[in-house]
């Protein structure tokens, strides 16, 4: 048995998942938590939230991912970036990194330059 806190909402649920059991979870207060649990143990996935090069600025600009990828990703994921450098003027919502290490997410940026 696994006990965890759900991150889902900002109650922090302790759940305990129960592996032998078909990931049972109990100890959330709503369903999201349970799928929350049960997705942790099996296949965790984040949002990452990072910053790129802003050409010509002493500024970075601040990206995400526009859905979640593999945990086991986040590095690699971060090596990535590490590589990109924007030139302005950049939009909340463009488009950083198409399709992120195959994973079917975008990088987006999440504040605009002129």
């Amino acid at each position: 048995m696994k006990e965890l806190i759900c991150i889902v909402c900002p109650k922090g649920c302790h759940l305990k998942v129960d592996e032998e059991n078909n990931y049972a979870v109990t100890g959330n207060a709503c369903p999201r938590g349970a799928e929350y649990g049960a997705a942790e143990l099996q296949h965790p996935v984040r949002v990452l939230t990072s910053t790129v090069k802003l050409n010509g600025a002493a500024r970075r600009c601040p990206v995400k991912t526009n859905g979640s990828i593999p945990k086991g990703l986040l590095f690699e994921a971060m090596r990535v970036l590490d590589d990109v450098e924007l030139t302005a003027p950049v939009t909340v919502g463009q488009v950083v990194v198409p399709d992120l290490l195959g994973t079917g997410v975008d990088v987006v940026a999440t504040k605009s330059f002129a």
